[in-house]
Parts: structure tokens; sequence; C-alpha cells
């Protein structure tokens, strides 16, 4: 049985914010496809600061490093802040991270590649269809790391507890890619975030990704304006390990 590590490093979050019509149709998405959505918690309506016990005194408005802000599907802008988009009916949504568990993986000796080169992690649209709620449908997106295929079990050991942070890979390999319809095996060619290098002897290894949130509101095309956190640029949470950890 593997355990996961009890520590007090901070825990990153996915974050979307939209109109309070739309909350109880998020939570039913996030309720219906928790590996992608990992739902950890939601803003009451206008108010923008994150509730305690997720993390003290964070402004969902200004705290995050990079926001961008879309409607009807389209990405409009990338800002610092999104202080004048908020609206009194604003809800932000807050959703696990894949970041969340590579303090374990390092720790395991097995350091995920955008890391050693000092970049974003690739992430990929793919084919693979969500579970609709109410205005809400789309596709999963997936995070990429790569490995070679003698560590995939020790990889899905040391994620795998961690299931409010998208918990141990969906796929690996060109198996796998093929299965989410993904024809980039190198890391050369991802939808969001940085380009990574897939060396030889190693097979591209694929979580879920809380990027897939912003797909579904693109997908969506809600009329209003909607925002989310650039990609790669999340919120921090004052949340310890066990806490998005079964």
């Amino acid at each position: 049985m593997t355990v996961a590590p009890r520590t007090l490093t901070p825990r990153d979050a996915n974050l979307i914010i939209l109109p309070a019509k739309y909350a109880a149709d998020f939570r039913a998405l996030c309720a219906r496809n928790p590996v992608p959505c990992p739902l950890l918690g939601m803003t009451e309506p206008g108010n923008p600061m994150v509730p305690e016990h997720l993390a003290k005194d964070c402004d969902i408005r200004t705290d995050a490093p990079a926001y961008n802000v879309y409607k009807e599907g389209k990405l409009v802008a990338t800002k610092s802040d999104i202080l004048d988009e908020w609206q009194d009916d604003s809800v932000g949504a807050l959703v696990g991270c894949s970041f969340s568990f590579e303090a374990a993986l390092i720790a395991g000796g097995l350091t995920p590649r955008q890391i050693e080169i000092s970049r974003n992690v690739p992430m990929y649209k793919t084919m693979v269809p969500l579970a609709a709620a109410g205005v809400f449908t789309g596709h999963m997106v997936v995070s990429m790391r790569p490995y070679p295929p003698s560590a995939i079990e020790r990889v899905r050991d040391l994620t795998r507890p961690f299931v409010r942070a998208h918990g141990e890979p969906v796929a690996w390999g060109a198996a796998g890619a093929a299965a989410l319809g993904i024809d980039d095996l190198k890391g050369q060619r991802p939808d969001f975030g940085g380009v990574s290098a897939v060396h030889e002897g190693e097979v591209p290894v694929y979580w879920g990704c809380g990027v897939t949130p912003q797909l579904v509101v693109m997908d969506s095309k809600l009329p209003e304006v909607v925002m989310g956190h650039a990609p790669g640029h999340m919120l921090i949470l004052d949340m310890r390990d066990e806490e998005v950890c079964a």
C-alpha cells in the first residue's frame, strides 16, 4: 500500500469563474467527471474570497499569476487581474491540479521532465467526451509527463492517492495516446503549456488535467464573460497533502 506524504506544502488549484446561475451545472459536471474535474470548493456569489478552509486571505480576482477571459467560447484577453470583469453574481470554482502530486514524484526519484527543463507541463485536448451536465459539455484535457515503461507502476502508485488532484494516470504509451486521440508522442506540439522532451526509451504518460473546465467553457460557448487561470498559472491554496489524497 502506498501512503502519500503528509506535508504542509501549498497545493495548486485550477480556477474558473462564472455567473452564479451556472454554479449548479458546474458542480454536477465535476461530480460526473471527477478525474479531470476534481472540485475542491466554490466561493459564494459575489464574494471573491476563497473559503478559509482552503486558503486564508486569498482573493481569486488578484491572487493567481495570470487569468484568461472568455466570451462566447473565445479567449478575449489574458490579464494580471480580473477586477474589472468581476460581477456581483460571480462564483469561483477551485479544481484540483496535478502539480500537487509532483513533490511525491520528486521524492520518489521520478522528477517530472518539465521541472528538469524549467518549462510548463504540456497539455493536450483529447477526443474523450465528458459526461454532460446542464449547459456544460466537452472533452477531457490531459497533462503529459514522460517516463520509462519500467517506472509506470511506481508512478501510478505515487500519484494514485491524490484523488482530488487527478490521481493516477489515465493512459500511457502509443496505445494510450491513440485512445485519447493524441498524435504527438514526443511532447513537441501541445495544445497548452510548454514543449517537453520524450527521450529514447520513454513513453508519454497522461493524467487528467484541470484545464478541462476552461475547454468546457469554450466548447459550451456561454454568452457571458467567464474567467479562469491562464494554463500553468494556478492559484495557491493552504492545503496539506492529505487534504487532496484518498
